[in-house]
């Protein structure tokens, strides 16, 4: 019996939503407080996104806490129960390997917010204004 052949399209598809699904997952575990952890219990934290590696081994997980207080604090929390979230994911994920997980700062915000102010800077308001 011949195996099918995925293509690299149909393999990306598979990858991002296998991303997606980690990312319900981590934020249904962070929502309903099911880690025990002070920190963690005390702060909402975002999970807003999550890239997995092709073979689905490894997984990057980018969190943002609520309005980005004591981001250091919460990544620490969040790299010391990481051992917790593998565990949970791999039981509700049914993958034949459980994704490694590492925790990221997302800098997005950050990054959007710099742009923004560049667009709102009133040198470039005057380039973009009408000839």
């Amino acid at each position: 019996m011949a195996r099918n052949q995925s293509t690299p399209e149909q393999q990306s598809v598979r990858v991002l939503k296998v991303g997606e699904r980690v990312r319900h997952i981590l934020s249904e575990l962070l929502a309903r407080g099911e880690v025990h952890d002070d920190t963690l219990s005390a702060t909402t934290v975002s999970v807003t996104e999550v890239r997995m590696t092709p073979d689905l081994r490894n997984a990057a997980a980018y969190v943002k806490p609520l309005l980005g207080e004591d981001e250091a604090a919460v990544l620490k929390a969040l790299r010391t129960n990481t051992a917790f979230f593998q565990r949970e994911v791999a039981k509700r994920l049914g993958l034949k390997f459980a994704p490694k997980l590492q925790f990221k700062p997302d800098e997005s915000f950050d990054e959007a917010e710099r742009i923004e102010r560049l667009l709102n800077d009133p040198k470039v308001a005057r380039d973009l204004g009408e000839d």
